[in-house]
C-alpha cells in the first residue's frame, strides 16, 4: 500500500469514527425529558373582605352661579378669559353706564335739598311757625330722596357686573356692544366651582334590601369606613379618595333606585362638570371568604374552574363557584377550602395531568382589601 493510499485510508476510518460517534449521541439527546413548566400559584387562605359596589356616576360641580345683567344697558367691555379661574367680586363686565351715574347725581342732589329743608323746619317748628305735619312731610321726602339715591347708587354698581362666586367662567354668552337687561336679567356667563366637586349617582333599592337582609341574617357586618374610590372613564382609579356627602331617604318609584353623592377633592381641576364615572364605596364586611385572582377563574362547559397543583405537582382542574368581585379578585363561594395551590400565571402551559414546577406569585394580589360586590 503506497504512502498516500494508506493516508486516505486513515482518514476514511476517522471519518467513519466521527459519524457513529454522533449517531450514538443522537438518540440520548432526543430522548431526555425537558424540565416541567413553571407556573404561578397562590396558596388560598380563608380572611376578611371588604365588600365593595360600582355604581355609574356624573360629576357635578360644586356650586354653579349664573352671571346676569342686573340693570338695562350696552356692553362696553369684557374683563375676563374664557376658561379661566376667577375670584368672587371680581369685574366681569362693564355696562354703559352713564344714565346711571347721571341719575345718581341727581338723587343725590335731591337728598341735599330735602336734608336743608328739614334742617330750616327744625328750628320753625319749635317756635310754631309752621305745623307739625309740614315738619313730618319734609321729614318723609328726605327719606324718600334717600332711598331713591341708595337705588340710583346700586344700579351705578350693578353697571359694573361681578362675579359672585369662586370658580371657573365658561363662554360670554354676550359679545361687547350687545344689549342686555332690557326686561328681563340676561345670562351673560356661568361660573362653576370645581374643587371639590360632587358625584351623582343610585343604587338599586334591591340591593340595599339584599344587604339589610345580611346583616340581619349575621352573614355581612357594616362597613364603618365612609370613603369612597373613583374610577375614571379609562379605567384608572382616581389617586384621592371621596366621602358619601349625601344619601336620599326614598326610592324613585319610577326607577326603583335611592340617589347618593360624593365629594371628591379636585386641586388640580382634572375632574369636570358632566363627565361619566363609575364610584366604587364599601358597603359591608364578609369574614371567612376565598378569593382568587380574577385571571385565575376559567370558564367551560361545565362552568367555572381553576388549575390548581395536586400531589406530585401535577396539574387539575376543579370546579367552583365565583361570587362577588373586584377589578382583581373573585370570592370564592364554592369549590375550595383552603390550602389549595392555584395557578395564576402560565395557564397556557398547564394542561390536565401535567407535571409543573410552581413558584409563588410575584405580585400579592390575594391580598388586596376590597372585593367589588354584585350589581
Amino acid at each position: 500500500m503506497t504512502p498516500s493510499t494508506k493516508s486516505l485510508a486513515l482518514l476514511f476510518t476517522a471519518l467513519l469514527a466521527a459519524c457513529g460517534d454522533k449517531s450514538a449521541a443522537g438518540p440520548t439527546a432526543a430522548g431526555a425529558m425537558p424540565p416541567p413548566p413553571e407556573v404561578e400559584v397562590i396558596t388560598v387562605s380563608n380572611g376578611s373582605a371588604t365588600l365593595t359596589q360600582d355604581l355609574p356616576g356624573r360629576l357635578q360641580a360644586y356650586r354653579t352661579a349664573q352671571v346676569r345683567a342686573r340693570v338695562e344697558g350696552v356692553i362696553e367691555q369684557r374683563l375676563f378669559q374664557e376658561g379661566s379661574d376667577v375670584r368672587a367680586g371680581a369685574s366681569l363686565f362693564k355696562i354703559d353706564g352713564r344714565i346711571y351715574r347721571s341719575t345718581r347725581d341727581a338723587a343725590r342732589a335731591d337728598l341735599e335739598a330735602a336734608l336743608l329743608v328739614v334742617e330750616r323746619y327744625k328750628p320753625l317748628l319749635e317756635i310754631k311757625a309752621i305745623s307739625q305735619q309740614d315738619y313730618d312731610l319734609a321729614k318723609a321726602k328726605a327719606k324718600q330722596a334717600e332711598a331713591t339715591l341708595v337705588r340710583a347708587e346700586d344700579d351705578m354698581a350693578y353697571a359694573l357686573v361681578q362675579a359672585p362666586i369662586s370658580g371657573r367662567i365658561g363662554r360670554t354668552l354676550v359679545t361687547e356692544g350687545a344689549l342686555v337687561g332690557k326686561g328681563e336679567p340676561t345670562l351673560l356667563a356661568t361660573i362653576e366651582q370645581l374643587d371639590p366637586i360632587y358625584v351623582n349617582f343610585t343604587q338599586s333599592g334591591s340591593d340595599l334590601l339584599r344587604m339589610k337582609q345580611a346583616f340581619k341574617a349575621g352573614t355581612l357586618k357594616h362597613s364603618e369606613s365612609a370613603r369612597v374610590e373613583m374610577l375614571l372613564e379609562d379605567g384608572s382609579v382616581y389617586p384621592l379618595p371621596g366621602k358619601i356627602f349625601f344619601t336620599d331617604m326614598a326610592v324613585d318609584p319610577g326607577t326603583g333606585s335611592v340617589s347618593l353623592r360624593a365629594e371628591f377633592s379636585n386641586p388640580k381641576r382634572e375632574l369636570l362638570p358632566g363627565m361619566f364615572v363609575r364610584i366604587r364605596f364599601p358597603e359591608a364586611l364578609a369574614e371567612n371568604v376565598i378569593r382568587v385572582p380574577q385571571r385565575a377563574v376559567q370558564i367551560g362547559p361545565q362552568g367555572q374552574f381553576v388549575m390548581v397543583v395536586g400531589p406530585e405537582d401535577k396539574v387539575m382542574p376543579m370546579p367552583v363557584k365565583a361570587g362577588d368581585m373586584t377589578d382583581a379578585d373573585f370570592i370564592i363561594d364554592e369549590g375550595l377550602k383552603g390550602g389549595e395551590r392555584v395557578i395564576v400565571n402560565g395557564l397556557q402551559k398547564a394542561r390536565p395531568g401535567s407535571v409543573v414546577k410552581p413558584v409563588p406569585l410575584a405580585e400579592n394580589i390575594s391580598s388586596a382589601p376590597s372585593v367589588n360586590a354584585k350589581p
